[in-house]
């Protein structure tokens, strides 16, 4: 299933995709995409809808985060051997963790801002993983089942902030705008194996990233089960991933977004992303 939110900016109602790729809204009753509704028992009253019986969304509505609510956005770095090297880093021995504000998520094709200051703003495409299942301790062997699905996530970073104020990457990003989630929230059963996805970014139509999940150094799994070991994993969390090489930083010599320029990404079977770069207020 592709699940979905559409409307305008906090008046998001849930929606999902039916075989011609129309947007049918959901049941109210069902609540919004988020929290019980991403368990097994809720994806399940989902799935047995006939979504064909679903009211049509007429016109071509605003995409909103395809999940609400997200309590904690946990990402992880360096997780392509590729993109390591081109940061001049070394591979790590265990995930690199470190967050992004929930303040940052927004809707995929929503404009996205270069922060006040910003001289190195720059680009990131990475497989979301959305929790279903709450757990703690998770053992590697039942991790995926804690999946509710997958969504593209643009890890939005500004390098002066994330690499040259004092060693935080978190500064550099979670600035509002910095998450684009979506479009679509697709089901676990729908993706099958995460690690066989391919995903690219482009900036004015030059394709800078071409990657694929296959080259992660820790893979979905792995980091789910090594998560939970630090925290409780809830229902409607978000996890990026990583990013294969292709950034700005890693360009020779580095290249950054500016004002006025587009970017384009996706992931296999999980949707595409447009943004706008826009000067912040």
């Amino acid at each position: 299933m592709k699940l979905l939110r559409y409307g305008p900016r906090g008046q998001e109602k849930p929606g999902i995709l039916d075989q011609d790729g129309a947007i049918r809204a959901l049941p109210a009753d069902l609540g919004d995409i988020a929290g019980e509704l991403l368990s097994p028992e809720g994806l399940a009253k989902i799935a047995a809808l006939d979504v064909s019986t679903l009211p049509k969304v007429d016109g071509a509505p605003r995409i909103g985060p395809c999940v609400t609510r997200t309590g904690k956005f946990i990402c992880i770095g360096l997780n392509y051997s590729d993109h390591a090297a081109e940061s001049n880093m070394d591979l790590p021995a265990e995930p690199v963790v470190f967050g992004k504000w929930t303040s940052a998520i927004q809707g995929p094709n929503d404009d996205v801002e270069i922060p006040r200051g910003s001289e190195k703003t720059d680009w990131e495409v990475e497989l979301g993983v959305v929790i279903g299942t709450p757990g703690r301790h998770i053992a590697k062997e039942d991790a995926l089942s804690h999946v509710a699905g997958y969504c593209v996530v643009h890890d939005v970073s500004e390098r002066a902030f994330q690499l040259e104020r004092g060693g935080t990457w978190d500064k550099g990003k979670g600035c509002d705008t910095f998450g684009p989630i979506g479009p679509w929230l697709v089901t676990a059963d729908e993706v099958g194996d995460p690690q066989k996805l391919g995903l690219w970014l482009e900036v004015d139509g030059h394709r800078y990233q071409d990657g694929t999940t296959a080259n992660m150094i820790f893979d979905v799994a792995t980091i789910v089960s090594y998560l939970s070991d630090f925290c409780t994993l809830e229902a409607g969390d978000i996890i990026s991933t990583g990013t294969p090489k292709g950034v700005g930083l890693g360009q020779k010599p580095p290249v950054y977004l500016r004002a006025g320029q587009t970017v384009r990404l996706g992931i296999d079977g999980l949707g595409e992303q447009t943004q706008t770069m826009v000067a912040a207020a």
